[in-house]
């Protein structure tokens, strides 16, 4: 039996990954902002005020402490002559193998974000869905951009 993939991904991924939750956590200060503001207005009880406050407060830190740690510590690939292998997961760690003469093409995606940091995601697209590696160096995602094309075009001559 083959053992887990062993290559990670960038540690600046963490980073990436910390920053959207800090983004994503600004909309939930703004709508306990936004709840606090109708507590005075209607004259609710205190208790909403302190409910919003424990539920941002619980947001932020599983979205920019907690769930990016082990999102980081989950997310493995490797790429062999016949298959690419990844594995993520949070609760439940999701293990997939991606046959090379699937694959119909491989892209690699950088928001401004990623591009700050110097990272690329790749794409594997194949005729029934779109796998991801994220957050890779971007010397390495093109490397590996490269490999797996020239690897899906061998495994497709093999056919």
């Amino acid at each position: 039996m083959i053992g887990e993939p062993q290559k990670r991904i960038s540690p600046l991924a963490l980073k990436v990954w910390k920053i959207y939750g800090v983004l994503e956590s600004l909309v939930v200060a703004a709508l306990a902002a936004g709840a606090i503001v109708l507590t005075f207005i209607f004259d609710w009880s205190s208790w909403v005020t302190v409910i919003s406050v424990g539920v941002f407060i619980l947001f932020t830190y599983v979205f920019v402490f907690l769930l990016p740690t082990i999102k980081w510590k989950r997310w493995r690939y490797e790429v062999r002559e016949q298959e690419i292998e990844l594995q993520r997961g949070i609760l439940i760690v999701k293990r997939t193998l991606v046959p090379m003469v699937r694959v119909q093409h491989v892209d690699t995606v950088q928001g401004p974000i990623l591009k700050r940091y110097g990272l690329s995601t790749i794409t594997i697209s194949t005729a029934a869905t779109v796998h991801e590696i994220p957050a890779l160096d971007m010397e390495e995602a093109d490397d590996l951009r490269n490999s797996i094309s020239q690897l899906a075009r061998v495994a497709e001559d093999d056919v």
